[in-house]
């Protein structure tokens, strides 16, 4: 697993290498251009990976996906070099219910916007609002960005069988950002999450 082989004193671009090749052991490619983000990369939604290297303190952002057989999935995962700060914890716990919430909003018959909406309203009541300034999601198939688009107000109604990402954050200057991410499909009753890897802040050995 990727996140198993973060070391402090690697380069971003090292990491996103790492993530290419372990994807190519299992017969997959890569469904996009892997971000890899650290320290305050991490403030910017996307931030191609850079010759910066992993420092203790540091947050680090994974984005990255496999295709397979043509399909493709799209995934966030957060890490922290050495013990996390208390803000830190703070902010991942925080964008971690507000992905719960979305996910726990779909299901046949609600709109993209209500959905949005769920993950919108929990960080807006933490005064963070404005630091969450992307849509909630987007499709998810063919192309690693289809239809439907989630984004906030947005009125396409979810029918079973719909995939995309649920994948809210918050990014602020000079500090760093925390985005999580996950694959879901709509169903009658709800949504089955199709991402099995671990939401929690992981802890990556001090340098």
């Amino acid at each position: 697993m990727a996140m198993l082989r973060l070391q402090a004193g690697q380069s971003e671009l090292a990491v996103a290498v790492g993530i290419s090749a372990a994807i190519a052991a299992y017969g997959a490619s890569l469904a996009f251009e892997t971000l890899v983000q650290s320290g305050h990369n991490t403030a910017e939604p996307h931030h191609g990976p850079s010759d910066r290297l992993l420092k203790n303190g540091d947050l680090i952002l994974l984005d990255f996906g496999a295709a397979f057989e043509g399909y493709r999935a799209d995934t966030t995962r957060m890490a922290v070099v050495g013990e996390p700060t208390a803000r830190q914890l703070e902010i991942h716990r925080l964008v971690l219910q507000a992905h719960d919430a979305a996910i726990n909003a779909v299901r046949a018959g609600v709109t993209t916007g209500e959905v949005d909406a769920a993950a919108r309203d929990v960080i807006a009541a933490a005064g963070l609002g404005d630091r969450f300034f992307h849509r909630v999601g987007h499709g998810l198939g063919l192309e690693a960005h289809e239809d439907p688009s989630l984004d906030p107000g947005s009125n396409t109604v979810l029918e079973p069988g719909m995939v995309f990402t649920i994948e809210p954050g918050i990014y602020i200057p000079l500090w760093g950002g925390v985005r999580i991410e996950d694959d879901v499909v709509v169903e009658a009753e709800g949504c089955r999450v199709l991402t099995t890897a671990d939401r929690n802040l992981r802890m990556v050995p001090a340098g």
